[in-house]
C-alpha cells in the first residue's frame, strides 16, 4: 500500500514538472544520448529519500541503472557520494529536480529529527511529528521523521480521534466530547485510539474521572504543571506534551516524565539539506 501511495504522489509530481515536455533538454541534447550523474552531499546531516529517489528514476525510465553507496538514515558529510545513475541523458535530466527536491527536504527533516531525538537520550520520551506538513508531501515528510529516529503521530484525520480544543468547545465540553467519540467508535466499529487535549490541570482531572481515552495531550503546560499532570495521570493513560516545545526546552519536558513530545517544527520549519546531482 505504501509503495502505491508513493508511486501515485511521484507520478503527480512528474506531471506537474514535465507538462508537455522538457523543452530545455529536447532543444539541445540528442534523444539517443547516454550519460552518468552522481548525487553529491554538500552539507553535513542525515541522509533520507534515497529509496524514493530510486523510485522516481524507475518511474521516469526503468532502464536507468543506479550504483548506490550510501543508504537512508546514515550520517553524511560534505563531499560524500550517495549514488551514480547511468542511462538516457533525457531521463536523468527529467528526474534531476524532483529527486533533489525530495531528497533535500527529506534529509533536512531527518537531520532536525535526529537532533531532537538526541536531546531525549536517557529518557523514556519519544519524539512525534504532527500534521503540519506540506500538502502532497506528507507521506515523504513523515517517512523522513522515521528515518531520523522519530515516530509518526497520525498520518491524517482518519487513523486517530484527536479531540483538540475546538472539538471540545464545539462538542459542549470535555465529557460530551469523550462520550460522543466513544459512541461513534461503537457505532462504526472502528478500532482507532482516542487522544484528548487538556488545557489545564482542571481538565486533566476531569478527563481522569471520565476515562475512555488512550492518550492525554498536555497542551502548552509549563514544566511544573506538566510534572503535576504526569503524577495525576499516574500511567493510567499515555501522555504527550505539545505546544511550542523547542530544542532548548525539550529535554526538561522529557524529564517531567511524559511518554511523547510532539514537535511541529520537524516538518514545517526545516531547512533542506544541500546536495547536487552532477553530470560525470
Amino acid at each position: 500500500m505504501t509503495d502505491k501511495i508513493s508511486e501515485e504522489l511521484i507520478r503527480i509530481a512528474i506531471k506537474e514538472d514535465l507538462g508537455d515536455g522538457d523543452h530545455s533538454t529536447l532543444s539541445c541534447i540528442p534523444n539517443d544520448s547516454f550519460g552518468k550523474a552522481q548525487l553529491l552531499i554538500k552539507q553535513n546531516g542525515v541522509l533520507a529519500g534515497v529509496e524514493v529517489a530510486k523510485q522516481v528514476f524507475n518511474i521516469i525510465d526503468s532502464s536507468l541503472q543506479i550504483e548506490q553507496f550510501l543508504f537512508d538514515g546514515k550520517d553524511v558529510y560534505s563531499g560524500d557520494k550517495v549514488f551514480i545513475v547511468e542511462g538516457k541523458t533525457h531521463s536523468i535530466l527529467q528526474a534531476e529536480r524532483l529527486v533533489l527536491n525530495i531528497m533535500q527536504r527529506m534529509s533536512g527533516i531527518a537531520t532536525i529529527t535526529k537532533e531532537y531525538t538526541n536531546k531525549l537520550i536517557g529518557t523514556k520520551t519519544k519524539i512525534l511529528d504532527t500534521r503540519k506538513t506540506t500538502p502532497g508531501m506528507r507521506y515523504f515528510e513523515k517517512l523522513a521523521v522515521k528515518i531520523g529516529g522519530g515516530k509518526n503521530h497520525r498520518m491524517g484525520l482518519y487513523d486517530m480521534i484527536m479531540l483538540k480544543d475546538n472539538h471540545i468547545d464545539y462538542a459542549g465540553g470535555v465529557e460530551p466530547a469523550i462520550k460522543k467519540a466513544n459512541k461513534y467508535l461503537q457505532q462504526t466499529g472502528k478500532k482507532i485510539k482516542i487522544e484528548i487535549e487538556a488545557r489545564n490541570l482542571e481538565e486533566v482531572e476531569e478527563i481522569l474521572k471520565i476515562g475512555n481515552v488512550d492518550i492525554i495531550m498536555l497542551d502548552n503546560f509549563n514544566y511544573e504543571d506538566t510534572r503535576k499532570a504526569v503524577k495525576l495521570i499516574n500511567n493510567k493513560f499515555e501522555t504527550e506534551s505539545s505546544g511550542g516545545i523547542t530544542m532548548e526546552t525539550i529535554r526538561e519536558y522529557a524529564n517531567c516524565g511524559v511518554d511523547y513530545i510532539s514537535v511541529g517544527a520537524l516538518t514545517h520549519q526545516i531547512k533542506s539539506l544541500d546536495m547536487s546531482l552532477k553530470a560525470i
